[in-house]
């Protein structure tokens, strides 16, 4: 049968609902986003948190064995945290995969002297203080892309407009990505808007945005938003995995994170962590076959980008001055 309303993707309880007499009402179309990513497709994925080549093979192999597709694999704790050796391996079995890596750079406010983030007005947050924290962003940005890493993630405004300088400039390769991190994530449409001025390429918006919200920032943006499925505690611990279809068709295009609830911090990460990194990275993968069964449920499992595609297409950007 091809009627629509037997091939149209159902909502999460649908079909008992209507017959109890409790049906939802109509989705409004006019709430769909109407970008997708270029070259075709709708959402990727993401496994972060993947903090070394070990959790990096963790997560390979759990992708291969469950049958995840992965688009982008990134870390929280830093380009400094990583030798080269452990950078070129890592950017060599990605390459391999036509996976994407991402990469943290540089120092935050949160690791370094200054007191005003642990008060409770949090002060600055994780942003780069002072010229010192921004040349350390620099520093990683440069040793990270020199070493074959092209995504780049920021958590300062001032970091990331320095980046895409940077990368209009040729000190940056052109086809390098920056990601703007959850930790400094937009929570409306202007500021989403702005980070993609600024030079973002992919920006992780908080987990616990509304589904108008997501609608609000499509009718100003077509850059391609992150958002955790599921997130992990010291951002909230949301748990979104029944909304994943509508997520997708307000946010479209969406990058899926399949981060993870209940597991402790990680940041920065050293061997003395090891087991704790290598199962979280495991179940990471297992949460994110959870989540694509969910939407081949309910006959949303369409519109996946291809897998190798990692570029965002063209944003509106700040000029550069010169």
């Amino acid at each position: 049968m091809t009627d629509a309303s037997v091939t149209a993707p159902r909502r999460p309880g649908e079909q008992a609902l209507t017959a109890l007499g409790l049906a939802a009402p109509a989705l409004d179309p006019a709430d769909a986003s109407p970008h997708s990513f270029p070259g075709g497709g709708r959402w990727r994925t993401e496994v972060p948190s993947c903090e070394g080549p070990e959790a990096l093979a963790v997560v390979l192999k759990e992708a291969s064995r469950l049958d995840v597709p992965v688009h982008r694999i990134s870390q929280g704790s830093g380009v400094w945290m990583l030798t080269d050796a452990e950078i070129t391996e890592m950017a060599e079995a990605t390459a391999e995969r036509d996976i994407e890596l991402c990469l943290f750079t540089g120092p935050r406010g949160t690791w370094d002297i200054g007191g005003s983030v642990r008060t409770d007005s949090h002060g600055a947050g994780l942003r780069a203080r002072g010229l010192d924290a921004v040349a350390g962003c620099v520093e990683d940005a440069v040793r990270a892309t020199e070493l074959g890493v092209r995504c780049l993630l920021v958590a300062d405004e001032g970091v990331l407009w320095t980046l895409h300088r940077a990368r209009a400039a040729g000190i940056l390769p052109a086809d390098t990505t920056l990601k703007v991190s959850a930790l400094v994530g937009p929570v409306n449409p202007t500021s989403f808007a702005v980070h993609e001025q600024l030079g973002a390429d992919s920006i992780n918006v908080p987990s616990d945005l509304t589904l108008a919200h997501l609608t609000e920032i499509r009718r100003v943006s077509a850059a391609p938003m992150d958002m955790y499925i599921e997130a992990p505690d010291d951002l909230g611990g949301y748990v979104r995995m029944y909304e994943v279809a509508e997520l997708i068709r307000r946010g479209a295009p969406v990058y899926l994170k399949f981060g993870l609830a209940k597991a402790p911090g990680i940041y920065p990460y050293g061997h003395h962590l090891r087991e704790v990194a290598l199962a979280t990275a495991k179940e990471r993968v297992r949460r994110g076959r959870l989540a694509l069964d969910l939407l081949a449920r309910h006959g949303a499992d369409g519109g996946m980008a291809p897998l190798g595609s990692r570029l965002p297409g063209t944003l509106r950007r700040f000029d550069i001055p010169s």
